[in-house]
C-alpha cells in the first residue's frame, strides 16, 4: 500500500502522543494505563480545604471560617449534611454537646423540622430547651441548614466535586495541593492546612497516610445500611401498633412481647416490625428493623443490612447498594400486602448514599482504643466526650439475627474523651480528621462513629486547623 510523506509523520505524531496501555503477562498484575501529564490550574485562595460536607465537614469548616480562615468546602454528593441528608439517617444520637450542635437544634427548630417523641409536659421541655440528646429530625431542612450555615459563615462550598487526589510538598510532611475532578475539569487547590471529612478517610488515604480499616485481616467492618423515605395511609395507625421506634421516646422501658423482660421501646418495636415482615413471609437482612416518624403519614424505614463489605471497594459497594435498594421494595411490597395499618405502604425514596458504620480509621498522633472505652479516659487536650455505648452491629447476617444486632462484644463502656492528638494525621502535619476516621480502634469507633460526635470534634478541629495557620 502506497503512504505518503505527510500521512506517515502525522500517524506517528499520533502514535507517540497517544497513551500507553501495558498488557499483563499471565499471572501478573492487571494492565495498567500510562496517563499523560497535562497542566491544569491552580487555585490557591484559601487557608483550610476541608474535604467532605458531612456532619464533620460542615462543623469544621463553619468553626474555621468563624475563626477568621478563608474556607473551601468540597462535597462529593449534590447537598451538604452527608449521611443526615444523602444518605437518610433522619435520627440523631449522643448530639448537644457543642456549640455548633446547639446552633443546629435551634435552626432546625425554626423550621419546626425535629419530631417530639415525648408530647408530656416534661418531654415537651427538653425538647425547647434542646436537651434530648437523641432525636429524629427531616432531612431536606437539614440541607438548608447545613447550607445557610456555611453561607453565613463565608466558607466557599463546591458540590458535586470529588477530591481525587493529594500530592505533598517537596519536604514531604505537608500536603501542597488536592486535586478534584467535576464537570468543571480537573482542577488543583492549595491550602495551608487540610481536614479530612470524608468519612471514608479518603484524603489521609491519598495523601498516603496509614490507617486500619474494619475488623480483621480482610478488613470488613460492620454493616453497610441503605435507608429509606417511606409513606403509609394511616401513620397514627402504624403508631397506634408500637411498630415506631421514637414514639414513645426510643429508650423509655416496655415489655418485650418475644423475652417477657423489660426492653427499650426501640427493641420493641423493632421486634414486632420483624414479626410482621414475617407474616408477610420476608426475613430482612438486619435484625431490628426500624421505623423513624417524623411527620404525619412520612417514616425513616431502615431494615437492610449489607455485610462484609469494604468502603474501598467501589464495585462491591455498588453492588451493595442496588442489592439494598431492590431488598427495601420488597419488604416495602410486603408490608403493603398486610393491609391493615400497612395500607398504602410504598418507598417514597431511597439514600443516594449507603451508609457505612465502618471505614479507614487514619493513624493519628494518638489512637484511641478499647481500654480508653472501659477507663472512661480524659485528656488534657480532649475534643468532646462520647457518650454512646459500644454499638457493633452483628459482622454477618446470622450474628444480626439470631442475636441482638447491636452488641458491645463484651466491652465495658464509660463516656471517655477524644484528644485532638487522634485527629491529627501522624504522617502528615498539616493535615486534621473529624467525625469517624479519626485515629483509633475497631472498638472505641464503634462508639464515636455517630454523627453528634462527628459534629462536636468537627467543631474543634475546625478552630484548631484556623489556628494552626
Amino acid at each position: 500500500m502506497d503512504i505518503s510523506r505527510k500521512s506517515f509523520l502525522l500517524g506517528s505524531v499520533a502514535a507517540s502522543a497517544a497513551p500507553r496501555v501495558h498488557a499483563a503477562a499471565a499471572g501478573q498484575r492487571p494492565p495498567t494505563f500510562a496517563e499523560p501529564a497535562r497542566d491544569i490550574p491552580v487555585d490557591d485562595w484559601a487557608d483550610v480545604i476541608v474535604v467532605g460536607g458531612g456532619p464533620a465537614g460542615v462543623s469544621a469548616a463553619v468553626s474555621a471560617a468563624r475563626a477568621g480562615a478563608k474556607v473551601r468546602l468540597f462535597e462529593l454528593q449534590g447537598c451538604l449534611g452527608g449521611v443526615w441528608t444523602a444518605g437518610l439517617l433522619t435520627y440523631i444520637f449522643d448530639f448537644n454537646k457543642s456549640e455548633i450542635g446547639w446552633e443546629i437544634i435551634r435552626r432546625l427548630d425554626a423550621y419546626g423540622a425535629r419530631a417530639v417523641d415525648r408530647p408530656d409536659a416534661e418531654g415537651m421541655k427538653r425538647y425547647r430547651d434542646g436537651l434530648d440528646k437523641d432525636w429524629v429530625y427531616a432531612p431536606e431542612y437539614m440541607k438548608a441548614v447545613c447550607e445557610d450555615m456555611c453561607a453565613e459563615a463565608g466558607v466557599r462550598v463546591t458540590l458535586h466535586c470529588p477530591v481525587v487526589a493529594a500530592y505533598r510538598d517537596a519536604g514531604g510532611r505537608n500536603i501542597a495541593t488536592v486535586v478534584t475532578e467535576s464537570k468543571s475539569g480537573r482542577q488543583a487547590w492549595r491550602a495551608r492546612t487540610f481536614v479530612d471529612c470524608s468519612g471514608d478517610g479518603d484524603l489521609g488515604a491519598q495523601a498516603g497516610c496509614g490507617f486500619d480499616l474494619g475488623f480483621g485481616p480482610e478488613g470488613w467492618g460492620q454493616p453497610a445500611t441503605l435507608n429509606a423515605l417511606v409513606v403509609v395511609d394511616d401513620g397514627d395507625a402504624v403508631a397506634a401498633g408500637d411498630f415506631v421506634s421514637n414514639e414513645p421516646a426510643m429508650w423509655t422501658q416496655a415489655l418485650n412481647p418475644e423475652t417477657g423482660k423489660p426492653s427499650s421501646h426501640h427493641i420493641v418495636a423493632s421486634h414486632k416490625l420483624k414479626a410482621e415482615l414475617r407474616r408477610a413471609g420476608l426475613e430482612p437482612s438486619y435484625g431490628d428493623p426500624t421505623l423513624f416518624r417524623f411527620h404525619r403519614n412520612l417514616f425513616c424505614f431502615m431494615a437492610n443490612h449489607e455485610y462484609k463489605l469494604r468502603i474501598d471497594d467501589a464495585q462491591a459497594v455498588s453492588d451493595a447498594t442496588v442489592r439494598a435498594r431492590k431488598e427495601i421494595l420488597a419488604l416495602a411490597a410486603g408490608l403493603a400486602k398486610l393491609g391493615g395499618p400497612w395500607k398504602g405502604f410504598r418507598v417514597a425514596a431511597t439514600a443516594e448514599q449507603i451508609g457505612h458504620r465502618d471505614a479507614r480509621r487514619i493513624h493519628g498522633r494518638y489512637t484511641v482504643t478499647r481500654d480508653d472505652v472501659t477507663a472512661g479516659a480524659t485528656f488534657p487536650d480532649a475534643v468532646t466526650t462520647s457518650r454512646f455505648g459500644i454499638d457493633i452491629h452483628g459482622l454477618d447476617r446470622k450474628s444480626n439475627n439470631v442475636r441482638a444486632a447491636g452488641q458491645n462484644h463484651g466491652v465495658k463502656f464509660r463516656p471517655f474523651q477524644i484528644p485532638l492528638r487522634a485527629c491529627r494525621a501522624r504522617d502528615v502535619d498539616n493535615l486534621y480528621m473529624a467525625g469517624r476516621c479519626i485515629s483509633g480502634d475497631f472498638y472505641a469507633h464503634a462508639s464515636y462513629r455517630v454523627t453528634g460526635s462527628s459534629v462536636a470534634i468537627g467543631e474543634a478541629v475546625g478552630k484548631a486547623a484556623a489556628r494552626a495557620l
